[in-house]
């Protein structure tokens, strides 16, 4: 049976997001901490159905036909490896995910830009290596200054991250909701009961 021949009209009420799937690749890691890989029930349930996954847990609620009914996926796990050994993409949210959120010069988390460590006007290039995550606060102080000549040097040294670095800085920053049967596969610091 396809997809397409599943009727959901007649299953419990279910609202597009309301029940989202992690998904983890096939060696069971997230395929992203932030944003956390997660797919619709929907797009889960069609990976299914077309073989792509294997299910790891599930909701409890759902989805039925006339003569078809399926628990909702909560975990699924590519069967086939996507590796992750690229280069992360040099893109604003990524340069603030490896920076923590946070400015670089005084640790505030607020009205984030980013800076030229060394300005363009002397030379600096736009790149992993001389741009950082700073409040705007700062980087007006800055402004197109040499950091010597600014006296404000940055707590941390820019560098061009990996994938598996801006994935453990990832792992610092949960959503707000996490499925318990998703924990497993997760890692945060979370308190473990006994």
């Amino acid at each position: 049976m396809s997809l397409q021949a599943v009727d959901f009209s007649e299953a419990k009420p279910v609202a597009q997001g309301n029940y989202p799937c992690l998904i983890l690749n096939a060696d069971f890691q997230p395929l992203s901490y932030f944003p956390l890989s997660l797919w619709s029930w929907q797009d889960a349930i069609k990976a299914v159905f077309l073989d792509r996954v294997n299910v790891v847990d599930h909701y409890e609620q759902c989805v039925r036909s006339a003569n078809f009914e399926m628990q909702m996926p909560s975990v699924v796990a590519l069967k086939d490896f996507v590796p992750q050994n690229r280069a992360p993409a040099f893109t604003r949210f990524n340069l603030f995910l490896r920076d923590g959120f946070e400015c670089v010069y005084c640790h505030s988390e607020t009205e984030l830009t980013f800076d030229h460590v060394i300005p363009r006007r002397l030379g600096g290039k736009t790149s992993w290596t001389n741009i950082v995550a700073a409040c705007s606060s700062c980087n007006l102080k800055k402004g197109g200054r040499h950091p010597d000549q600014a006296g404000m040097r940055p707590l941390i040294k820019p560098f061009q991250p990996t994938m598996h670095q801006l994935q453990a800085q990832g792992r610092r920053f949960p959503p707000n909701h996490l499925h318990e049967s998703w924990l497993d596969y997760l890692y945060w610091d979370i308190e473990l009961k006994d």
